[in-house]
């Protein structure tokens, strides 16, 4: 396919977030981008369009008009109550071709991950996926997707200079929620959906299970995360005896301690686990690769004890203890004990 003219890449415009709906509400993920969007459209003087493709929506459009979106389009249809990657795509790909949006985003989930590389095949676009920053090169509008490569080792900064829409999966917990500006209107368009366009070739079933060894890092407030310097499951008793003197706290754990069975997968934060966005993020004995910074660099406050200063996760914690964590841990558990007892 031949490459762009500028007067064909000036006729696309604005940022399209894809959200992500799940049992009727409009998931996290989806506010997260409509963050990062709103900084790419600001650039280019262009709008915030959210993408709704779902007929059971429960809540109205104010929460993606306050959290800046400037617009939110409704394709509605019975057969979108549910998730098909094929019918998704088809409706997308002629929004897409209707609309002409610059960008396009959505959250690097197991739907995003299904949805999108189909919609960059059909409309011949370029996609990048898992990426954790993303900004806008004012001058020609390329947007400019940094995600990790070679096994997390670099990060890579790609852009798609010769087609549009440029189209990007983010990984959920990366990006900032904007602040709600009550004071912000939209506009809904409500998109006609054809029979023609529901057409599916496939049926999914989708199996649901509580499992009690599953672990919610996304909802914690503190997370408390194990590395090699645990030195095996002994240690991460310690880490879970500390975890549950705190409220809203959850353990942790590196790939490393992952894989030598220390501890179970459910709990691995990085680049091949969770992505977390906590209040406090405490790591014990964790060296800092880049799979696993990728994955919690944008909490709030970072704590780090080790014996070795010199790692980087030492280097970029807002607190770096240096010490024996198999004595500092007991201690801070001693001392958690003292104040609830005298409180």
């Amino acid at each position: 396919m031949k490459a762009f003219t500028e007067l064909e890449r000036k006729q696309y415009t604005n940022v399209w977030v894809i959200a992500e709906v799940l049992s009727g509400k409009i998931q996290k993920v989806t506010y997260e981008l409509i963050g990062v969007a709103r900084e790419l459209a600001d650039s280019r003087n262009s709008e915030v369009w959210a993408i709704i493709l779902n007929s059971q929506l429960e809540e109205d459009m104010e929460s993606i008009f306050i959290h800046g979106a400037n617009v939110a389009m409704v394709a509605g249809n019975p057969v979108l109550s549910g998730f098909n990657d094929e019918v998704e795509a088809n409706i997308l790909k002629k929004l897409i071709d209707k609309y002409k949006p610059e960008v396009v985003l959505c959250g690097a989930t197991s739907r995003g991950r299904a949805l999108i590389p189909r919609v960059a095949v059909m409309t011949h676009s370029g996609l990048t996926a898992d990426c954790t920053r993303l900004s806008i090169d004012v001058v020609n509008g390329d947007l400019l997707q940094t995600r990790p490569a070679f096994g997390g080792n670099i990060m890579a900064t790609i852009r798609c200079s010769n087609y549009r829409p440029q189209m990007a999966t983010v990984r959920p917990r990366v990006m900032r929620v904007l602040e709600p500006d009550y004071t912000r209107k939209g506009r809904v368009i409500k998109e006609e959906i054809l029979s023609t366009d529901v057409k599916k070739l496939k049926r999914i079933i989708r199996i649901q299970h509580d499992d009690e060894t599953d672990v919610n890092l996304a909802d914690a407030r503190i997370i408390i995360s194990g590395g090699r310097g645990l030195k095996g499951k002994r240690g991460f008793d310690l880490l879970k005896r500390l975890a549950e003197k705190m409220e809203g706290a959850a353990m942790g754990a590196s790939r490393a301690a992952v894989d030598a069975g220390w501890v179970s997968y459910s709990h691995q934060v990085g680049q091949t686990g969770q992505t977390v966005q906590t209040k406090v993020y405490i790591a014990c004995g964790i060296s800092g690769q880049i799979q696993h910074l990728v994955g919690m660099q944008s909490c709030d406050l970072i704590i780090a004890i080790d014996q070795n200063p010199d790692t980087p996760m030492m280097q970029i914690a807002d607190i770096a203890v240096v010490g024996d964590l198999f004595e500092i841990i007991p201690e801070i558990i001693c001392q958690i004990d003292e104040y609830n007892n005298q409180n």
